[in-house]
């Protein structure tokens, strides 16, 4: 199929794809008869692997990832690859998500970190969920991320829906990782101004722009979702860009960290876990998705850019 020039989407080659699509069938085999000690010792925590959640969580040992990125099936009815998945009821979706969260909340490490994204619907019925396990001091929800996500379908007769919510939760509220100082965000200073005596008041001057480094808020307006022309994209219908991820990865986990990623799709989480050196491990069941996943991470051992964070910094928009 030929491509606009500027198209930069990800895609598999036909021998690409007989590649990977050779190994699946090996790793799916591998989950059902390797004994988690003889797991772990194989791929040294960093894998991908063809399998669904329900069915791989449950051979990984307790307590081993220091940060959970979750991007479950929104309650919407909608079409991956070859799986349907339809919208539930609201109580039946609570249901299913507690199923997600518990699972992973096993695999956590005491002091880790878990988010957990959703749409402007969807993310209300994951709150009711998470409020009913911390009843049981499971876990603590201790802030929302509110994304606009610089792009979605117009409407004439409501809102332009473009906002997505990232829930965060921790086992300990006390006890959890947060580098604050990682995902400051480099904001330029339009009307720069000076104290008495003529300093500079919080903000620095170069050569090329006035700037302040700034807290990050729990707004971000500053992350477009993979388009076409970006290098990141793929034919995933719910892809999340990896700067949006990278902020997660960098605030929430330190280098050498575990990252999981259930739900992986092409492996955002995983790309962004190898690119930041942390360590990685996804699950996605979705054949197209998950040799998807292992070409952008044999993409990542020659290419560690994420677009919007360069030089250790990110950019907000101007």
């Amino acid at each position: 199929m030929e491509r606009a020039s500027n198209n930069r989407t990800i895609y598999l080659t036909e021998n690409e794809r007989q590649l990977f699509f050779e190994d699946i069938d090996s790793v799916d085999k591998e989950i059902n008869t390797l004994k988690t000690a003889e797991y772990y010792t194989k791929y040294d925590h960093s894998a991908v692997f063809c399998s669904d959640y329900f069915k791989f969580n449950k051979f990984l040992p307790s307590e081993i990832a220091d940060l959970i990125i979750i991007d479950p099936p929104y309650n919407l009815s909608k079409q991956y690859s070859t799986t349907a998945f339809t919208k539930m009821s609201d109580y039946d979706y609570e249901q299913y998500m507690s199923n997600v969260i518990t699972g992973c909340l096993r695999i956590l490490k005491p002091n880790g970190t878990m988010y957990i994204c959703g749409d402007w619907r969807t993310s209300f019925l994951q709150q009711k969920t998470i409020e009913n396990i911390e009843k049981n001091g499971n876990c603590f929800l201790i802030n929302r991320i509110t994304w606009a996500r610089d792009k979605g379908r117009g409407s004439k007769n409501n809102w332009k829906n473009n906002i997505e919510d990232i829930l965060m939760v921790v086992k300990d509220k006390n006890n959890y990782t947060f580098n604050a100082d990682a995902v400051k965000v480099k904001k330029t200073i339009l009307a720069p101004y000076k104290d008495k005596d003529g300093n500079n008041k919080d903000w620095i001057a170069d050569e090329d722009e006035n700037y302040r480094m700034t807290y990050a808020s729990n707004i971000w307006n500053d992350i477009t979702i993979p388009f076409w022309s970006m290098p990141e994209n793929t034919e995933h219908p719910t892809q999340k860009p990896e700067k949006l991820y990278a902020k997660l990865v960098l605030a929430s986990s330190n280098e050498n960290d575990l990252i999981y990623e259930p739900f992986c799709g092409t492996g955002t989480a995983c790309v962004v876990a190898k690119k930041l050196c942390r360590k990685y491990l996804g699950v996605e069941k979705e054949q197209e998705y998950w040799m998807l996943a292992q070409k952008r991470l044999k993409m990542a051992d020659d290419d560690k850019k994420i677009q919007g964070y360069e030089n250790g910094i990110f950019r907000d928009k101007k």
